[in-house]
């Protein structure tokens, strides 16, 4: 069932996987433009409502992050993936639906957001454990580069198509594309022969332990690890002060620039471009750098490029500059985003992956509906260029627990102790 180093892709379990997850990428990536749109241009929302969605689309991972990789590790991870895609359909279907009937709300749009951040709380705990089970440890810098290449490729021309969708049929009918691409995505992962590995001991739980003992566990693995935590508390700050900006983005340029939503899907789409040219670079970069002083590298310079980005979003020409500098920072954190999901992934013992996984995604992405409140009220009461302003400036502060770690010296990182040392990452994924 385990690929030849040199071809990913005569794995066809892995193209499955692969073409699932791009797939539905391709859908969320207009409901990225098409969401907020329905809030600011279909239900008139105030920069604090725009926040408020935001927090509701991250809320998921906060409240059950945790019990969740408890409980991924003690099932197979692929039924969660197909229940979570049917869930996430079904959701979405419900906004055009009450947009049609004239019934739609705001707190529809909030129960649908955080009903979506449920089950993708589920199904990435579940997609990073799976991902870990169905190729070899060796071959995992390789498998998440090309996953993320394939969700930067669809998300290149998704918020363009996306924004193109909404002013032609309207925002609400836009979001049935992310209805169907769930459903394909459902679809492919049903036809994965290899289900993957499901946990009958637990070598470092006693029988019979509770979900406590399960999530500390995982908080016990992450926190005890001073390499895993500095990345991890480096990613929490990005993600906190990142979504500070975020959240009033599209309230900046369809609500007081008045850009046209294709002008709007421009900017997410030039995002995805930068995704896909760091995530081709990433290889190169940390064979040059080293994997520790790459990742580092990365975030100290999306950061600069991300502050200077700022003050040229406006309705004029510096547009296609601020639209240039936002991409150039995503080729540059690219590098740290896969390389820091690969080394979580070869670092931490499989039984303990599930957990592990959710205990990141509950550091890292649990603080995102913090930084989206945030950003609504900085929006709200002082201005939504300001609220860009604060973001972008705390985003500088994010590299500080690599910088002051271990990782900056280091040109390969470790991988599990418990088990036989891989053949070098770098020169895998380079092959």
């Amino acid at each position: 069932m385990t690929p030849p180093p040199t071809g990913l892709f005569r794995h066809a379990d892995f193209r499955r996987f692969w073409a699932a997850d791009t797939v539905s990428q391709a859908g969320a990536a207009v409901t990225l433009v098409a969401l907020p749109l329905v809030a600011v241009g279909t239900l008139d929302a105030t920069p604090f409502d725009a926040g408020l969605l935001v927090a509701f689309e991250y809320l998921g991972f906060l409240l059950i992050g945790l019990p969740a990789g408890a409980w991924v590790d003690q099932v197979r991870q692929r039924p969660v993936m197909i229940a979570a895609d049917v869930v996430r359909a079904v959701l979405l279907f419900s906004v055009p639906a009450a947009s049609w009937l004239g019934v739609l709300t705001l707190p529809q749009l909030y129960a649908v957001a955080f009903g979506m951040s449920v089950c993708t709380a589920f199904f990435d705990v579940a997609h990073g454990s799976y991902l870990a089970h169905l190729v070899p440890d060796e071959q995992l810098v390789a498998a998440n580069v090309r996953i993320e290449a394939g969700r930067s490729t669809v998300q290149v021309g998704g918020p363009g198509v996306g924004g193109a969708l909404v002013g032609a049929l309207t925002a609400p009918v836009a979001l049935a594309a992310d209805v169907l691409s769930f459903g394909v995505s459902a679809l492919l992962l049903g036809r994965i022969r290899r289900s993957g590995a499901r946990p009958t001991t637990r070598p470092t739980t006693r029988p019979g332990a509770g979900l406590r003992t399960e999530i500390a566990e995982g908080l016990r693995f992450v926190l005890g690890d001073r390499l895993l935590r500095a990345v991890t508390f480096t990613a929490a700050v990005s993600n906190l002060c990142g979504t500070v900006g975020a959240s009033m983005l599209v309230v900046l340029l369809a609500g007081e620039l008045h850009l046209s939503p294709f002008l709007c899907g421009l900017v997410f789409a030039a995002e995805a471009v930068g995704g896909l040219v760091g995530s081709l670079l990433t290889v190169r970069f940390t064979a040059r750098l080293g994997q520790g002083p790459a990742m580092c590298a990365a975030v100290a310079g999306s950061a600069v490029l991300w502050l200077l980005a700022v003050p040229l979003f406006r309705a004029d020409g510096r547009f296609v500059l601020a639209v240039l500098l936002q991409a150039l920072g995503w080729v540059l954190f690219m590098t740290f985003r896969i390389t820091s999901v690969a080394f979580r992934q070869r670092l931490c013992p499989k039984p303990l992956l599930g957990r592990v996984t959710a205990t990141v995604r509950f550091l890292v992405w649990g603080v995102m509906p913090v930084g989206a409140l945030i950003g609504g009220v900085l929006g709200q009461s002082l201005g939504v260029r300001q609220a860009l302003w604060a973001g972008a400036v705390g985003e500088l502060l994010a590299v500080l627990p690599v910088l002051c770690s271990p990782l900056r010296r280091m040109r390969e990182l470790p991988y599990d102790r418990s088990e036989p040392a891989p053949r070098s990452s770098v020169g895998a994924a380079a092959g």
